[in-house]
């Protein structure tokens, strides 16, 4: 479904960005219009698949995962089946934030979030013994400059 978005709905999804939890009152008031609009736009706007799945973000450092670990996947496999087994691996496990196919000499990047070194041999070990790769390579993060999924509209 095709939606055209205007500048309202633009400044609506900026405020969503910066606080989903705001009501839609507060919503009407930042973008100047009314609640019922603003509602019908929002509407329109997850129908349309634009807005997905609202949650909450949490500290994982706060929760005690204070290790983040980027791991690079080579791979000489790519059949169908390989592929549909790696992402099932990947979709089994919470550890694993992100996971993008890339173009070069990586063939996947995960952006894996445990709560120590220990914890991501582990996770390491479970992942090899379901999948197989030519090589991985893991970088620790050490520390977040910069972490947003705020669009900039």
């Amino acid at each position: 479904m095709s939606v055209r978005i205007d500048e309202t709905d633009r400044k609506i999804l900026v405020e969503l960005q910066r606080d989903a939890s705001q009501s839609l009152d507060e919503i009407a008031s930042r973008v100047g219009s009314s609640k019922t609009p603003v509602w019908n736009r929002i509407r329109k706007l997850k129908g349309a698949g634009v807005i997905g799945q609202q949650t909450v973000i949490l500290d994982p450092e706060a929760l005690g995962f204070e290790a983040c670990f980027f791991v690079l996947i080579r791979t000489s496999e790519h059949e169908a089946e390989w592929q549909q087994q790696f992402l099932k691996a990947l979709q089994d496990r919470p550890e694993v934030q992100e996971a993008h196919r890339l173009a070069g000499d990586i063939d996947y990047i995960l952006k894996v979030r445990v709560k120590n070194a220990r914890a991501y041999d582990a996770f390491y070990q479970a992942l090899i013994s379901e999948v197989r790769v030519h090589n991985v390579t893991a970088l620790l993060s050490m520390e977040e400059i910069k972490s947003t999924t705020v669009l900039p509209l």
